[in-house]
């Protein structure tokens, strides 16, 4: 199921602009002290490294991703997720806009 709202959460305005403009993201915080981040990744192939795991929701478009230590480009579309661990990192590559929901763990 893709997540398609997100209610009763502080969003964080400014926005966090990665790869000169190829990654969009904006923080929300739950009421619990839960972050995550919304955001849009455009056209591009990127590496993200990561501190604490991940995981990568799909609510829009899609990718293919490869995690760190895989030869594998595994695809990523809407209702879709993808678990990266902590200290680790991740390719992404995004042929159309890829629209997710960043849960750090």
């Amino acid at each position: 199921m893709t997540t398609s709202r997100i209610d009763g959460v502080s969003v964080t305005t400014q926005a966090n602009v990665y790869f000169d403009g190829k990654c969009v993201s904006h923080g929300i915080t739950f009421p619990d002290g839960t972050k995550k981040s919304v955001g849009v990744i455009l056209p591009a192939t990127l590496t993200f490294n990561t501190g604490a795991p991940e995981i990568m929701e799909c609510v829009a478009g899609g990718c293919e991703y490869k995690l760190a230590g895989t030869d594998t480009w595994v695809k990523s579309g809407p209702g879709e997720q993808f678990n990266v661990p902590g200290n680790s990192s991740f390719e992404i590559r995004v042929t159309d806009a890829y629209h997710y929901i960043c849960h750090f763990g």
